[in-house]
């Protein structure tokens, strides 16, 4: 093959029921430069190989296996493998509209200062399932859902980076940074998160640009274990806990984070006794709060092994 354009790219554990669909819609892009797929699969036990296999005859496609779990080691990884000079990963539960490839290359081809793009994402409930009514915008975006309206934006604030199920980065800038944060991203059934608001704060300060591409639409299948309040608690407690460890990379670690934690804990529950008849707004700012333990957890944590470092010495 000649040497791809951009190179998708799919980071896949156990998730061989929707896999199949996600390969086939980058398979199938409105893209007609050369462009490859690639599929890392990290650990998994399911049907995965299988599934690659079923569609090994397109030559673009390509599959490799990635023993260490962990999302980031497996984003490195297909950064490895693939050629291209623009990488776009799709996540395996997602569905890229036709023109994803195109949009993302055109955004990077015309922009040489574009470090990261990515673009807006629906959700996909399932079969015969509504939005029900206690799940808040807020808590939709923890989903996957993200939606900055219709025109490009380039983004100045980490909290807006795209989300990760939608994201290209230009390897060059991924290169100059070493790669994606093996201490933050998903590993097995943790939810670290945050590697990608990490990404856009060391964009930033490099003077790198950041887009919002409306048009690079991906969709996002909701599996139905996440449609239970314990799970959202539970990757709000995650993302509590990655918000520290971010902190810690960037040299904000301290007694300063205990006060920080304590002051977001307490607004996270004044908030939701405001929006006590809310129910939908009610359980986001708990989520919020409980969220708030899980980064307090952390700090402790850390003070605590800062504490036993300094009296090893």
């Amino acid at each position: 093959m000649p040497d791809p354009q951009i190179s998708a790219i799919i980071c896949t554990h156990n998730r061989d029921t929707y896999l199949g669909a996600a390969i086939d819609s980058l398979l199938t892009q409105d893209f007609t430069a050369d462009f490859e797929v690639v599929v890392v699969d990290n650990g998994s036990g399911d049907r995965t190989r299988e599934v690659v296999e079923q569609r090994a005859s397109d030559p673009r496609l390509k599959y490799i296996f990635e023993p260490t779990i962990g999302l980031s080691v497996a984003r490195n990884t297909g950064a490895r493998v693939a050629r291209g000079d623009i990488l776009a990963y799709l996540d395996d539960d997602a569905v890229a509209s036709p023109g994803w490839l195109q949009v993302l290359y055109f955004a990077y081809k015309d922009n040489s200062q574009l470090a990261i793009a990515g673009g807006k994402v629906t959700l996909l409930w399932p079969p015969g399932i509504q939005q029900p009514r206690w799940i808040s915008p807020g808590l939709a975006g923890n989903l996957g859902a993200y939606d900055l309206g219709d025109n490009i934006i380039y983004i100045e604030q980490p909290g807006l980076t795209p989300r990760g199920l939608n994201y290209s980065i230009r390897r060059s800038f991924l290169e100059e940074i070493g790669g994606f944060d093996p201490q933050l991203g998903r590993v097995g059934k943790n939810l670290l998160s945050n590697e990608e608001l990490q990404m856009t704060e060391l964009a930033l300060q490099r003077s790198w640009q950041v887009a919002y591409l409306p048009e690079a639409l991906v969709a996002h299948n909701v599996a139905p274990e996440r449609l239970q309040r314990s799970w959202f608690l539970n990757r709000g407690w995650w993302q509590g806990i990655s918000e520290c460890y971010r902190e810690q990379l960037s040299g904000k670690a301290g007694v300063a984070q205990l006060q920080r934690g304590s002051e977001r804990f307490l607004r996270g529950l004044y908030k939701a006794v405001q929006y006590f008849s809310d129910p939908a707004e009610r359980f986001d700012k708990l989520v919020y709060a409980y969220g708030q333990i899980g980064y307090l957890n952390a700090a402790i944590q850390g003070l605590l092994s800062q504490n036993q470092i300094k009296n090893n010495k």
